[in-house]
């Protein structure tokens, strides 16, 4: 049975506003993640109408104590000092038999103060989109806020069009950013923003309490979360596309999927987004613009880090030294996993060689990797992705010669299937399920969301979805959901 504990609604009203959803006329259900829900262990009624009265706002579960958080944020490298959830509600943080905690938000659920003149509703297709991206990285296994639930809202909401509204119900660990800390610390709260390290620590990092400095101990844990989260973005390709300090959380886990895209030809300058003209957070720069972010958090936290301040920036600046070495290790095993080897500087050079090949053939990123699983019974089918195949096939003579070097011949085919998954959230496949909901059919994206639980198996039924875009069809731009 479901519980709601609600820690964060026990903090100072400093943090949040409490503010029911908006209420809509026509609200219903598009889908609902079952398997999560039952995760969760939510007392849920069986009736669509019911769920979509759940999952638009205009009902609320027993316990519920719906609040918009604040927080701050850069947004590409300027400080906003008041952000917080302008759309979204935080129902409440629940507790399943296990003991893991959840927090539930609607996004798209209407104004709170933190709205800053926008209606505070969601499109459709950013909804649509949040859904299958999120749940096709936790099927990656990439740690992420999830999709519960998305709900048509049977009101328009007005962009550049009249678009069909939606909201989408998300699950995380916990929904607390680095602008949240930096909306205290711009303020000098110093006592709330140690009630914030204080709830983080309880909820996402609890082995912080036991160090000589919880304080010091937590920002550790958040930058070798960091580490980890970007070597597997790496690793499959993903640009998140807008990772300002807001869209940022302090769980590890990916949140706020707004222009975000997989690559499909590797290209490791690109740049997805509509509005990111420099590039600021293009694919190749997503290490070193957590490594920013971070720095950001650190500042935030020095009246936290030591007796004074110089010791506190001294200690701070010791952690951030870390995070590219950290990155750059997980990195390697990552890269070196997704060619069968062992991960060594040998095998890391290996790795690197083929992303450059790749970079010049504009070879797709996720079918490459996925060939290679097994070129060692059909190198013409892994060669064959590239135009020019002279140097590929030099490069395969020397990764067979590795492989039975190293003894890595047996194992490489499971070691690489399990590192290289055949489906990803291809761009043009989320853009024409998008349209077809806007039109009113959403067979499209359930048969994607279905297709993409199970990104590490062959599925040959489904072998249009794993298949690049035509030149016609190629998506090089997407846009936050705002």
């Amino acid at each position: 049975m479901m519980r709601f504990i609600n820690t964060y609604a026990r903090l100072p009203e400093s943090f949040f506003e409490r503010i029911d959803p908006e209420t809509v006329a026509a609200p219903a259900l598009i889908r609902l993640n079952r398997d999560l829900a039952a995760r969760l262990e939510l007392d849920l009624p069986g009736d669509r109408t019911e769920l979509a009265e759940i999952f638009t706002g205009n009902r609320l579960l027993p316990g519920s104590e719906p609040i918009a958080q604040a927080y701050a944020g850069h947004q590409f490298g300027q400080f906003v000092p008041q952000l917080g959830d302008g759309r979204a509600h935080l129902l409440g943080e629940v507790e399943n038999a296990a003991g893991e905690r959840f927090d539930i938000q609607l996004k798209g659920s209407g104004r709170t103060r933190f709205s800053r003149g926008g209606d505070g509703r969601a499109p459709l297709g950013p909804v649509i989109r949040e859904y299958v991206v999120s749940e096709a990285m936790h099927a990656l296994g990439v740690p992420t806020t999830r999709a519960l639930a998305m709900a048509a809202t049977g009101r328009p909401v007005f962009r550049e069009a009249e678009l069909p509204g939606a909201v989408i119900t998300r699950v995380a660990s916990g929904f607390v950013r680095v602008g949240t800390f930096e909306y205290f610390a711009a303020r000098r709260m110093e006592d709330e923003l140690r009630l914030l390290a204080d709830h983080v620590i309880e909820r996402n990092h609890p082995a912080a309490r036991k160090a000589d400095n919880p304080y010091l101990a937590l920002f550790e844990a958040v930058c070798a979360a960091q580490a980890r989260l970007m070597a597997q973005w790496l690793c499959l390709g993903f640009v998140h596309g807008v990772m300002n300090t807001d869209n940022t959380a302090v769980s590890g886990e990916t949140i706020d999927y707004g222009p975000c895209a997989f690559l499909d030809h590797y290209d490791p300058a690109m740049v997805f987004s509509s509005i990111d003209h420099a590039g600021r957070y293009a694919f190749n720069q997503q290490p070193t613009v957590m490594a920013w972010n971070l720095a950001c958090l650190g500042g935030c936290l020095l009246p936290l880090l030591g007796p004074d301040e110089a010791t506190a920036r001294k200690t701070g600046e010791a952690v951030l030294e870390r995070f590219i070495p950290a990155f750059t290790e997980h990195y390697r095993r990552g890269l070196c996993r997704k060619i069968g080897l062992p991960a060594d500087d040998d095998s890391f050079s290996l790795a690197r060689r083929l992303l450059d090949l790749m970079r010049d053939a504009r070879a797709d990123f996720t079918n490459t990797f996925r060939a290679l699983c097994g070129a060692q019974e059909a190198p013409a089918a892994f060669t064959g992705l590239f135009a020019a195949t002279g140097e590929i096939a030099a490069w395969l003579d020397d990764w067979l010669a590795r492989l039975d070097r190293t003894g890595s011949a047996d194992a490489a085919r499971e070691t690489m299937r399990a590192a290289n998954p055949a489906f990803i959230p291809r761009n043009h496949r989320i853009e024409a399920a998008i349209r077809a909901a806007e039109d009113g059919d959403f067979a499209p994206a359930n048969r994607l969301i279905e297709v993409l639980e199970r990104p590490f198996e062959d599925q040959p039924e489904h072998a249009e979805y794993a298949a690049p875009p035509l030149p016609g069809e190629r998506v090089t731009h997407t846009f936050c959901g705002t």
